[in-house]
């Protein structure tokens, strides 16, 4: 690829808050539609890898004889992940910078290359996508998964809940992403080249008092001690004190006993 990339500006940042919510993540809850599709031997690239909890699965299923690479634009966060992976006794995977417009890997090199909650956040999904391609060998796959906000749904109705909604949609666009990214990855795939497209869909969903409490714990959190916090006050999309409501609103969906909270991710496996 040459030629300037467009940017665009991760929107939750890199708290604690946003890293208790990666950390919390594994192939099995992930990533479960690429699972068939490994092999002990293959090499895998984990492209926005996080602090490498899916890493590190993926890693265990490829197997000593595989090679990954795992990464991301967070020096900080490839830290974490680095202490992690050696943690699990994975230290042989690679753990480096890099830009998914800019893979500095060669034609090819890769079997499987995997993307979770990636595209979202880029502001050229498909040039990416081209990109994933362009190091990916004949024969691999792509995997690609996202989050589609607008497909949030919960119970109770809670106002405050609608508007921090409404409030992360437009930050993430302004930001240069896409939040509703999940039900386009099928469309950017085809626009990228790739041959061979299969599409299906997976949720996440919370509705224990366990569940309920880190997920809207969590949110409370992100909301009030975030980048996404202090951005929706500064430019101007929410009053002073209103990323505090919508907090009190998650904690209170959080108490509901009979309280429910469901998202729908897309995921795709590319060829060709």
């Amino acid at each position: 690829m040459s030629g300037p990339q467009p940017s665009a500006v991760y929107t939750h940042g890199h708290q604690e808050a946003v890293l208790r919510s990666h950390r919390s993540r594994t192939a099995a809850d992930s990533a479960a539609y690429l699972l068939p599709e490994l092999r002990p031997g293959q090499a895998l690239l984990d492209i926005g890898c996080g602090p490498g909890t899916i890493t590190a699965d993926l890693a265990r299923l490829v197997g000593p004889e595989g090679r990954v690479v795992a990464v991301d634009t967070s020096a900080e966060v490839l830290e974490q992940a680095a202490g992690y992976l050696a943690g699990r006794g994975l230290a042989e995977v690679v753990v480096e910078c890099a830009d998914v417009h800019r893979l500095p890997y060669r034609d090819g090199e890769f079997d499987v290359v995997h993307a979770h909650q990636v595209l979202q956040h880029v502001a050229d999904p498909v040039a990416a996508l081209r990109e994933m391609r362009r190091v990916t060998a004949p024969g691999g796959v792509v995997a690609v998964r996202d989050v589609d906000y607008a497909s949030m749904t919960w119970f109770p109705e809670a106002p405050a809940l609608d508007r921090w909604l409404e409030l992360y949609r437009r930050t993430a666009r302004a930001n240069g992403g896409e939040p509703d990214a999940g039900r386009r990855l099928l469309s950017w795939a085809r626009a990228a080249g790739f041959a061979e497209v299969t599409a299906s869909a997976t949720t996440w969903t919370f509705a224990t008092p366990g569940q309920r409490d880190w997920w809207g714990g969590m949110w409370a959190d992100r909301v009030t001690g975030t980048a996404l916090g202090r951005t929706v006050v500064e430019r101007g999309y929410a009053e002073q004190g209103e990323p505090e409501r919508i907090a009190d609103g998650w904690r209170e969906w959080s108490a509901a006993g009979d309280g429910w909270f469901s998202m729908l991710h897309g995921e795709i496996l590319a060829r060709g």
